[in-house]
């Protein structure tokens, strides 16, 4: 484990825009994969005829994924700077599997955003920067990546850079804090080191980029919330939980309780990185056992807590919602899927509170009869099976969902209030 500060970075963008093969190259760049690694994925990328793809492979070490050439999985990989230490939550960009990049998002502090210079903003851009946006991501690197493919074009780097700026303002991303940088993750231009071939670019590179990002605040202050990603069975140990620590300290010895299932026990051991620690964090990524509770008691999507501050079971709650994209209308009645933290429950939204207005956020209309695309909205959601879930005015990192429905992601949002059961 590093001493410097940690960071969860996710690498978000449009399918085929150049991620994998970016994150290869920050490993590679920071001495996290070294240079033979790189050398037999390049041989095994031309023998299956997808050269180019060696610093993408080493992210997608998935064969399926290989064969494919996308990512399917998210991929944690972590690398160190000079300030930070990273973990990388490799996001894919295929539409199939932005429920991945939920999970994979909401698990993030910062986001780089990679667009490709000659494909500009592109549908998924702008899913993931909304989603981004709505799951609390802080600051936005744009990697206005391909560069070497538009021949280092100053005026195709401004187009870009103006495209995204749009959409930044449009979702309501501060975007005067957004960092640009054109790189090429093939090339190695402006990573770790400045090129020549962008000599009209003066701001910072990658690298340096990810040194100036602001540290997050571990928010330990709140009671332990730590959302279940899986359970394993693990031999001589027994059942092992295993997920992300968003808020609160897990100790050896702590009684914890999971909601929904409702289900505790006593912590047993912490292991992190396959060892054992004595204490454990915001943003650690952990498995744990805990004495008395099996396999069968706890599933992916519960939440574990203090035994004495337990998290929250919703009986309905209320909720602020961005309606990004729905083929129609939502009405009272709607029953879509709702994704937040590690959990997918069906629920229904039993009524519409209000419709807001989505540059003020005043309210615009009292009991709408619907609202559509582009809409802001207050809602009430009944959940259709227990969901654990917190205001995200008390732990932010619990309070926000997304909505998909028919293979998309129809809106995101936070918690106002939880009625609990």
């Amino acid at each position: 484990m590093s001493d410097k500060p940690h960071q969860n970075l996710a690498i978000i963008g449009h399918v085929d825009h150049g991620k994998s093969t970016l994150v290869g190259r920050l490993l590679f760049e920071t001495g996290s994969v070294p240079e033979h690694v790189i050398e037999q994925h390049r041989e095994e990328a031309e023998e299956k005829g997808k050269g180019g793809f060696e610093f993408a492979y080493v992210m997608d070490n998935l064969a399926e994924e290989r064969e494919r050439g996308v990512t399917i999985d998210i991929a944690h990989q972590e690398f160190d700077t000079d300030e930070f230490y990273f973990t990388i939550v490799d996001c894919p960009g295929h539409r199939d599997f932005v429920k991945n990049m939920i999970t994979g998002a909401s698990q993030a502090d910062n986001a780089v955003l990679v667009v490709a210079a000659d494909d500009g903003v592109a549908p998924q851009t702008r899913e993931h920067v909304f989603l981004a946006r709505t799951l609390g991501i802080g600051e936005l690197i744009i990697a206005v990546n391909k560069m070497d493919v538009v021949d280092y074009s100053e005026d195709t780097y401004k187009e870009v850079k103006e495209q995204v700026g749009k959409l930044l303002k449009q979702v309501r991303f501060n975007s005067d804090d957004a960092t640009y940088v054109p790189i090429s993750a093939f090339e190695g231009d402006n990573i770790a080191e400045r090129s020549d071939n962008t000599s009209w670019y003066d701001g910072d590179i990658l690298l340096e980029a990810l040194n100036n990002l602001p540290a997050p605040s571990p928010p330990t202050d709140a009671p332990l919330r730590l959302p279940i990603q899986d359970v394993y069975t693990i031999s001589g140990i027994g059942t092992v939980p295993v997920g992300r620590i968003e808020t609160g300290t897990l100790n050896p010895g702590d009684n914890v309780s999971f909601q929904p299932s409702d289900v505790g026990g006593e912590v047993k051991t912490v292991e992190m990185h396959h060892e054992e620690v004595d204490s454990a964090g915001p943003g650690d990524n952990v498995g744990f056992n805990v004495r008395g509770v099996g396999k069968d008691d706890i599933r992916r999507g519960d939440v574990c807590g203090p035994a004495d501050d337990p998290p929250k079971v919703a009986e309905t709650f209320k909720a602020q919602v961005v309606v990004m994209q729905h083929p129609s209308v939502i009405t009272a009645g709607y029953t879509p899927v709702f994704h937040a933290h590690t959990a997918q429950v069906a629920c229904t939204i039993t009524e519409i509170n209000q419709k807001l207005d989505p540059a003020s956020g005043e309210v615009a209309e009292e009991n709408p009869d619907f609202i559509k695309s582009g809409d802001a909205a207050i809602v009430t959601v009944r959940p259709q099976k227990p969901l654990s879930i917190e205001p995200s005015s008390e732990i932010a990192e619990l309070g926000s969902f997304a909505v998909r429905d028919m293979g998309q992601t129809i809106a995101a949002g936070k918690v106002l209030e939880v009625n609990e059961r």
